[in-house]
């Protein structure tokens, strides 16, 4: 059966009876159907979050064939309250470009999949939705000031760095000229689109603590300059309470269920490829506060997901994972060893050596935060025992724990064994991790240790550009902020060509973007667009809902 159908062959059970399980009590459920639910901000109790265990999911670099980092994510948790544990997943919502486009939906797949499967691939409770309108609100405020003579701040046009989002691939939209027609269709100027899971307000959704911080936040949004130089933020346009009203659901996390009926709360949803790709602060605790054990996960392999989960996303919530899973399989790692992709499924020992030095670098990036590690390997049928054998082996070498993980064809008993390594995984963790860099250094500084330490690199280049906007953001007073790497999510390096373990190489920064609301500095590597496009076949072409509201296709 696919994905889809062993969804829809489970009977969920009432989102009451999920809520149960981690003590909340039904008045505090804000239904969405009888699946889902909106959970109440006060339900996070910081004392008790700082008590529970904290697991990141990571993973090598993504190849064609999948990894199944999320399918991975649900197993582990529904294999530790397997073994009594009680844990609850903590992932991020589906984006409609993926799902419509190439990589598909995000709910994980066969008996370690997230429900319902449907909604939280589509629409789900409306949080895109709404991150979307908080965004395009503020572009909508930016153009009125500047056609308008009333109130008029001054904002000369060339210099606006907020542009529309949605959530949707659309090349198309990458850079357009807007206000053609007239006097009346505003003043033309250049401008363009991200992907909605790209925008800032998506970041700052993911960042905030609670609804006066979010304010705050969205009304620290650098938009651009005045005709004098003098920076402008959102708040200037009187627009932080309007767009943080548009938020005020959104804020909230959501719950939901596993197929095995054990919890699952998925919030937020930032691309680990363009932004800091991991679920809300909020929703983290929130798992924290409520339960022994949280599976998190985040996005991509650990040069991006990971290392942004660490040094973002940890830093500001003040949180440490007790243990890291880094997710592999023997296919992929054939792939990272030159194997082509119609002979994956052939024993090939080879290959498989020459692919591991890929996970060995995402195995040193997270020792190099301090942090215990498992690589879980992604079970298939075509795995040799020879092929898995040598997969074991070649661990202890490294020193590193290694569980297979049958999570797709048997959900949490299929990952009993990952379950168990990473208890004693999170017991053997005294200290927490230790960032890649410290605030205090220089920009480049930071930039530079990210790409040396993380991904490999021998240099750091900067365009003319980036130079330009990189002190513009350090004269505005932005140069102790994090780094948010945008870069290829297909290799190691700013060149998706490179796979495996590429060496000698230098990272090329194309251009320099801030987040000043979010808090955090966007450099832009290689070819990098932060609005994606559809491949030549997508996804929806293979999309149907018949008259009964059947739905086919939907990966």
């Amino acid at each position: 059966m696919t994905d889809l159908e062993i969804a829809q062959k489970v009977k969920a059970k009432h989102i009451r009876e999920i809520a149960k399980k981690l003590n909340i009590k039904e008045a505090l459920l804000e239904y969405y159907g009888n699946q889902k639910a909106k959970l109440p901000l006060n339900l996070i109790n910081e004392e008790n979050s700082g008590k529970s265990n904290l697991i990141l999911v990571t993973a090598i670099t993504p190849t064609p064939p999948g990894e199944g980092k999320t399918t991975t994510s649900i197993g582990l948790s529904d294999g530790l309250n397997y073994i009594g544990k009680k844990s609850v997943v903590v992932l991020r919502e589906p984006s409609l470009g993926p799902i419509f486009g190439i990589k598909g939906g995000a709910a994980g797949g066969g008996r370690s999949q997230v429900i319902p499967m449907v909604d939280i691939n589509l629409h789900f409770t409306g949080d895109f939705h709404a991150i979307t309108m908080a965004n395009n609100l503020l572009a909508a405020l930016i153009d009125n000031n500047i056609q308008s003579k009333d109130k008029n701040l001054g904002i000369d046009p060339r210099t606006v760095i907020w542009k529309r989002c949605m959530d949707m691939n659309d090349r198309a939209l990458r850079n357009i000229v807007i206000g053609l027609g007239g006097k009346a269709g505003g003043v033309p100027r250049e401008t363009g689109f991200n992907i909605t899971a790209a925008s800032e307000i998506m970041a700052i959704l993911c960042l905030c603590e609670n609804l006066e911080n979010l304010q705050k936040m969205c009304g620290n949004i650098y938009i651009g300059d005045t005709f004098e130089g003098k920076a402008v933020y959102a708040k200037d346009l009187n627009a932080a309470g309007a767009m943080t009203l548009l938020l005020k659901d959104a804020i909230k996390p959501n719950l939901v269920q596993t197929l095995e009926g054990n919890p699952a709360i998925i919030h937020g949803g930032p691309f680990a490829n363009i932004a800091q790709g991991t679920n809300s602060i909020i929703a983290t605790k929130m798992g924290l506060s409520l339960a022994d054990y949280v599976v998190t996960e985040a996005g991509f392999a650990a040069d991006l997901g990971a290392e942004k989960f660490l040094n973002i996303k940890c830093r500001k919530a003040k949180l440490s994972p007790k243990a890291v899973v880094i997710v592999a399989t023997i296919r992929a790692l054939k792939y990272h060893g030159g194997k082509s992709l119609d002979s994956l499924t052939e024993e090939d020992i080879n290959a498989l050596e020459k692919g591991m030095p890929n996970l060995e670098k995402h195995i040193e990036s997270i020792q190099s935060f301090g942090l215990p590690i498992v690589v879980s390997i992604n079970a298939f049928k075509s795995d040799t025992e020879a092929e898995k054998d040598f997969i074991y082996a070649h661990c202890k070498k490294l020193g590193v724990s290694v569980a297979l993980s049958y999570g797709w064809a048997e959900g949490g008993k299929g990952c009993i064994e990952l379950a168990e390594k990473v208890v004693v995984a999170a017991k053997t963790c005294k200290t927490a991790f230790k960032p890649t860099y410290i605030l205090e250094d220089s920009t480049l500084t930071k930039i530079e240790k990210i790409c040396s330490i993380i991904y490999g690199a021998n240099k750091v280049l900067l365009s003319d550009i980036a130079n330009k906007q990189l002190k513009r953001f350090e004269d505005l007073g932005y140069g102790n902020l994090p780094i948010c790497m945008a870069k290829t999510q297909k290799s190691l390096s700013d060149n998706e060509k490179l796979i495996g373990r590429p060496e000698n190489f230098d990272i090329h920064i194309r251009e320099i973007e801030i987040a000043a609301g979010a808090g955090f500095i966007i450099p832009i590597a290689g070819n990098m667009l932060r609005m994606p496009g559809l491949p030549v076949n997508p996804s929806s072409d293979n999309i149907k809902i018949d008259s009964d509201g059947i739905i086919s296709g939907l990966l």
